[in-house]
């Protein structure tokens, strides 16, 4: 996160964001040796944290999994999901420029019935998702998800709320920077992920702390 910087007041060069957090090649350094599609299989039983963050309606909802080293995986690994409205991916592909009809086609991505992100079906995979691992929790934005996570709940998913301040997203945003520069971190190589991490840009306070914006 500092090059930016570096290269504008050091070097005198003009860059394509003002905070780009994530170097491409070191993330593509973490693909890790079991390609994405394979993940699922080989990770089912291991205990694991999740993430979610609903979109807005017609938005990329994502839903990852994180599995921690040991019992024979080597690192820190994610296995993630996402989902967008059926009706709305090829005005989105033609406006965005976006290859989420080419995502759909290879399983990268999960088209969801209708014109907007069917809630009912990303909380029916969070489910299916709890009978194929243990998870220990899962953390999620408050933004838009008290009646998921009231659904999630009254099915035994363990939901946490989780802030999206500096306080709450500082430390856990140091450490993913971390994995990803000591290649300690495997994410397979998932496509979409990948778009997303090329797009992220980070924020930071007068006291150091960081977070993805």
């Amino acid at each position: 996160r500092y090059e930016n910087d570096f290269r504008r007041y050091h070097l005198n060069q003009w860059v394509e964001q003002d905070v780009r957090w994530l170097p491409m090649d070191k993330w593509r350094a973490c693909a890790g040796a079991i390609e994405w599609r394979k993940l699922a299989a080989k990770l089912k039983g291991r205990k694991c944290f999740g993430g979610l963050d609903l979109s807005a309606t017609t938005d990329v909802t994502a839903y990852v999994l994180a599995f921690e080293p040991g019992d024979g995986l080597e690192h820190w690994t994610l296995l993630p999901r996402f989902f967008i409205p059926e009706e709305r991916m090829a005005e989105r592909v033609r406006r965005d420029r976006v290859p989420y009809d080419t995502w759909a086609g290879i399983g990268a991505i999960e088209p969801t019935p209708g014109n907007v992100v069917d809630y009912n079906l990303v909380r029916e995979r969070i489910i299916e998702s709890a009978g194929d691992y243990q998870i220990l929790a899962i953390g999620v934005d408050r933004w838009n998800s008290s009646q998921m996570v009231v659904d999630l709940q009254e099915q035994g998913a363990p939901v946490v709320w989780f802030g999206q301040g500096f306080a709450s997203m500082s430390a856990p945003a140091k450490m993913l920077e971390s994995l990803v520069v000591s290649k300690q971190l495997a994410h397979g190589g998932h496509p979409v992920m990948e778009w997303m991490a090329s797009n992220v840009a980070v924020k930071t306070d007068p006291a150091g702390n960081i977070k993805p914006d």
